[in-house]
């Protein structure tokens, strides 16, 4: 299948790992451009030594702070200045800690829309306005499945990921008439490095050892396994790909079917 995905920029946050990386190499592997936004200049460094095999005249990368609006502007504005307007933007920056309910405070609640919930909508703000000037393009958030389904120890990054839901539905709704799509990907447990956060979150809630948590996490999944960021980042390559075309507004678990809910 076509995706006519060749020469169209893309714009990853949180791109220099875990499922950002894998939608990376995804994107690279159909043509694409690729513009890298992380925190951390380590981190993208070594995601360009991973990729490098693409080419590295198909790959940029870009430090910032994406809570802060002023970093994430300028670095959107540094991939344009790179490889020209944003066609597809994914978001995939940020995670919330991962804290028991007894141990919740007010800043980590603050917390948490800092890393998830704002550090997305920083970004989107200035492209989507752009892509509203082309009339095109295409976003695609990846949002963790707990804004659908509450866990007692992702309470904040939950209720951070279910505002982006509403946030990714909303949009789509304003701006389809302008040409642009908006959708998220709603992830269950996938082999990230945040994984073994969230385990030592449950271990101590349940009083076991990660291990056993994380031997009692995968045998709720149906399926019988965790899910692996290849397996997300085609998702997202396909939502923003005009195979999807018609395709707006939808927050799409993958969780291996843990939690069988009709949205």
């Amino acid at each position: 299948m076509e995706l006519h995905l060749r020469n169209k920029h893309i714009l990853i946050t949180g791109g220099s790992k875990g499922i950002g990386l894998a939608c990376a190499d995804a994107f690279l592997q159909e043509g694409a451009r690729v513009s890298l936004v992380s925190r951390d200049p380590s981190n993208l460094e070594r995601a360009i030594e991973r990729l490098a095999f693409h080419g590295s005249d198909r790959i940029q990368i870009q430090a910032a702070d994406l809570t802060n609006p002023t970093s994430a502007q300028a670095a959107f504005d540094a991939a344009q200045i790179g490889f020209g307007p944003v066609d597809v933007l994914v978001n995939s920056a940020g995670a919330a800690k991962r804290t028991p309910a007894p141990d919740l405070t007010p800043q980590a609640w603050q917390d948490a829309m800092q890393a998830k919930f704002l550090s997305y909508v920083h970004m989107i703000d200035p492209v989507i306005k752009q892509m509203a000037q082309r009339r095109k393009g295409c976003i695609v958030n990846v949002v963790g499945n707990g804004g659908k389904v509450a866990s007692p120890i992702h309470l904040p990054g939950g209720a951070a990921n279910a505002a982006l839901m509403l946030v990714t539905a909303g949009l789509a709704n304003a701006y389809a008439a302008h040409g642009i799509r908006v959708n998220a990907i709603n992830p269950g447990l996938t082999l990230t490095d945040r994984l073994q956060e969230g385990m030592l979150a449950d271990a101590r809630l349940q009083g076991i050892s990660a291990e056993d948590a994380m031997q009692r996490a995968v045998a709720k999944i149906p399926m019988g396994r965790l899910a692996e960021p290849e397996e997300i980042a085609r998702v997202v390559v396909f939502l923003a790909s005009d195979a999807a075309s018609y395709v707006t507004g939808i927050n799409m678990s993958m969780d291996g079917a843990t939690t069988p809910i009709v949205v």
